[in-house]
């Protein structure tokens, strides 16, 4: 399993949070008893406390370890690394003052973790740990030490007792509001990546339908062709017959109808050879060959000229990295991308009624072609639909022309852009990864 794919899993990005929110957890705790130690002067059992904390980063440095490996991150575990957090902060609180401590409030940080990524039964274990804890350490406990005053008298000195309550009890809620902010902080961190991480599932599950919607339409148009084009042998074959057989008849002293039966007849060789042609791309799919893009263009453009003789066009292409197309990088080409190819050319040819103007470029990763109509262009609707099946703006279209080239380019890797430009007419950009050279 790939590291690509371990990155998507949802184990995998909870535990990834888990360790990233733990990190921030250990240096803010290192900084909470510095400031304690140094700046409050607060005598605390600090060996305990410090081995814990060095535990804490051991078993984080082990989970950020084990995010490399290929086993799932399964529920349980999660449990369990969440447990982890709530035995290390029950053990801080202990020793600085128990249920007292305003950073008590931090046991709903791993309790809101658990009802965000976990099931119910989970999160409803981790509500009864946190409060055993925390009823525990109301009894058990060991008491933070008062602050040390001044002298007191009754001689008009200070009244330490009373200083050093007043001073307990600002530090008591400093200490509330600064673990309110740390937890709303974290709470709302981690509530916006959940959020993401959901709608970001939701797109990637959009895109899965919608290409297994448009896969389906395909197979059922293919299957749908391939059943024409047997069916269509058989009166191809007939009218084949019955021209020749008129042809016979009006060799002699009728040259228009010889003449416009010859048409006929090439014409319906055409469709047979189209036929043919159909059969064997069908019993050759999978063919996928790479080829110079040059090459590509020039094999595409002889032949869409033998297909449509009055199409008229200008083409062009401009290397960005290496002038006079010397060494083109290649693509992969089959018998649907060139389809696709003759779909495009043809949609820009029966739209423009002047010749269309054909630009190539390449670089090392990219091939893109731009085919420039001059029609009226794309209306607001039709460039919302366009590529959608069985949407077309021709009176003969039926639709698919452009759906299918979509499809395949889209298959290979590429995309298919239209837009107008201000000059008038339509754009439609093509673009290709190129194939890296081996080295």
């Amino acid at each position: 399993m790939s590291s690509t794919i371990l990155s998507s899993l949802p184990g995998h990005s909870q535990l990834r949070r888990l360790v990233a929110l733990r990190s921030i957890a250990v240096g803010a705790q290192l900084v909470t008893l510095a400031v304690v130690w140094r700046v409050m002067g607060l005598e605390l059992d600090w060996q305990p406390m410090l081995l814990t904390i060095a535990s804490l980063a051991v078993i984080n440095l082990l989970s950020w370890l084990r995010l490399r490996n290929n086993n799932i991150v399964s529920n349980p575990e999660l449990f369990a690394q969440l447990c982890v957090d709530v035995a290390t902060l029950s053990i801080l609180l202990y020793f600085s003052g128990g249920s007292t401590n305003p950073f008590i409030s931090l046991y709903l940080l791993p309790l809101v973790i658990a009802a965000a990524t976990l099931p119910p039964r989970y999160t409803w274990s981790m509500a009864v740990l946190t409060t055993l804890c925390y009823t525990l350490l109301m009894k058990f406990y060991e008491p933070l030490p008062m602050l040390h005053g001044k002298s007191a008298s009754a001689s008009g000195m200070p009244d330490v007792a009373g200083m050093a309550g007043e001073n307990i009890f600002n530090l008591h809620v400093l200490g509330m509001w600064l673990g309110f902010v740390l937890s709303v902080t974290i709470i709302a961190w981690f509530v916006v990546r959940m959020a993401q991480a959901v709608r970001q599932r939701d797109e990637a599950l959009a895109r899965v339908r919608e290409e297994i919607l448009r896969n389906e339409r395909i197979v059922a148009l293919g299957t749908q062709a391939a059943g024409a084009a047997h069916e269509m042998g058989t009166p191809l074959s007939t009218m084949a017959v019955v021209i020749g057989e008129l042809q016979h008849d009006a060799a002699d002293g009728q040259p228009e109808l010889r003449d416009s039966l010859t048409i006929l007849d090439e014409q319906v060789r055409g469709c047979k050879r189209i036929l043919d042609k159909i059969m064997a791309n069908a019993q050759d799919t999978g063919a996928i060959s790479p080829q110079a893009v040059n090459e590509l263009m020039a094999e595409l453009l002889d032949e869409w000229q033998l297909l449509r003789p009055t199409a008229q066009y200008n083409y062009s292409s401009h290397d960005k990295e290496r002038p006079g197309g010397v060494s083109a990088p290649r693509i992969s080409v089959d018998v649907t991308l060139r389809a696709a190819l003759m779909n495009l050319l043809n949609n820009a040819a029966d739209a423009s009624p002047q010749p269309i103007e054909i630009f190539s470029r390449w670089d090392n990763s990219v091939f893109t072609l731009e085919i420039h109509d001059h029609g009226k262009g794309l209306s607001e609707d039709a460039a919302l639909k366009a590529g959608s099946a069985f949407f077309t703006t021709k009176k003969e279209g039926r639709g698919l022309g452009l759906f299918l080239a979509n499809a395949t380019i889209e298959r290979m890797g590429g995309t298919v852009r239209l837009y107008n430009r201000e000059a008038g007419g339509t754009t439609t950009e093509l673009a290709l990864p190129t194939i890296k050279a081996s080295t």
